[in-house]
């Protein structure tokens, strides 16, 4: 079951509801978005039915929710929901009515190659800033990431372009360090059922980018979500990076077909990552294309200004006529679909 609270609740009215549900034996799990916040409730439902939840101060709706996923189902939420990504008077949108490029480098180098990617992507279109400063790999001996310098330079580059910036961050250990550094946290696809890991960000206050694991279900995926939602928070964007089968040809299959199903299922918004389920730069844009085209809120790519020296993921990232067809379709396309770019999109109130 799912207490929906209104715009107008109080803290006072969210402790009434949370005591109310515990004094019967349960257990209220409380998440914040930007707009709204929700309460998910575990135990007896009977019980619950007998507290008169609506008739509280602050109580928007109660729902009885049959998705295992109960915080981040479209049963008590139909409208499709949207993630603000970054600091008052220049956060960038992430939701359905517009269309969101996030791009730059896979690792972080140096400050010289990481402000030259973002402004790259900039010359794109891309709104916010990606790029690893801890990189999880599959070999121990390549290069993981300048750890907490790579975050110093992501910050500083922030300040030079104005772009939000988004990076991913591999140990729960680590995520108030990211936090206090990062607009937004990203966890990868190897991480998507550290369950530890996800519970710690959820906890930390930024919006979360959760990609898809390599061999996980739809249905897993929402599950990884509600993990971060039960530990407060609802700002969560869900990234799809492709699914491991048994073609050889790119490093993942990407799965389009997630993108309408997911849409169908969560009110989170959903970008698609075109680069890492490639692994081919001549496949980017036609993926992006595709992304496009069944509806995603956004995308997210690799750029690096000299990709045949980069020290992750070089053959993936964009440069040159390659960055600049992305350009073309991710000007052209998103409006054909009645979406704007975030760019143009200010965020009221």
């Amino acid at each position: 079951m799912v207490v929906v609270m209104s715009p107008e609740a109080t803290e006072e009215d969210i402790a009434r509801v949370v005591s109310r549900v515990e004094g019967v034996g349960g257990e209220a799990f409380v998440s914040r978005g930007m707009s709204r916040t929700i309460i998910g409730l575990v135990g007896d439902i009977e019980s619950f039915h007998h507290l008169n939840l609506r008739t509280l101060g602050g109580v928007a709706d109660v729902h009885r929710i049959s998705d295992p996923f109960k915080l981040v189902s479209r049963q008590h939420h139909a409208q499709r929901s949207t993630v603000w990504v970054g600091q008052p008077g220049r956060q960038v949108p992430v939701g359905p009515d517009s269309f969101t490029l996030i791009a730059g480098p896979c690792a972080v180098e140096s400050p010289e190659q990481t402000v030259e990617a973002a402004r790259m992507a900039q010359s794109a279109g891309a709104t916010i800033l990606r790029g690893g400063a801890f990189k999880p790999r599959t070999s121990p001996y390549a290069f993981q990431g300048l750890g907490e310098r790579g975050l110093e330079i992501l910050a500083s580059v922030r300040e030079a372009t104005g772009m939000p910036f988004v990076t991913e961050v591999v140990d729960s250990r680590d995520v108030e360090l990211v936090a206090s550094h990062a607009d937004m946290l990203q966890i990868g696809t190897r991480h998507m059922a550290n369950f530890g890991l996800l519970q710690a960000v959820g906890e930390a206050g930024k919006p979360v980018l959760l990609k898809r694991g390599m061999s996980a279900t739809i249905e897993e995926w929402l599950m990884a979500a509600e993990y971060i939602a039960q530990r407060g928070l609802l700002d969560i964007v869900l990234c799809e990076s492709g699914i491991r089968t048994f073609e050889p040809s790119t490093r993942n299959t990407l799965d389009l077909s997630s993108v309408p199903v997911v849409q169908a299922t969560t009110h989170l918004p959903i970008i698609v990552d075109p680069s890492h389920s490639a692994g081919r730069k001549d496949l980017v844009v036609p993926l992006a294309s595709g992304a496009i085209g069944v509806g995603a809120d956004g995308i997210v790519v690799d750029v690096h200004p000299k990709p045949e020296l980069a020290l992750c993921d070089g053959p993936q990232a964009l440069d040159g006529t390659e960055l600049r067809d992305l350009a073309k379709a991710v000007r052209r396309l998103p409006p054909v679909l009645g979406r704007v770019s975030a760019a143009t999109v200010t965020r009221q109130g």
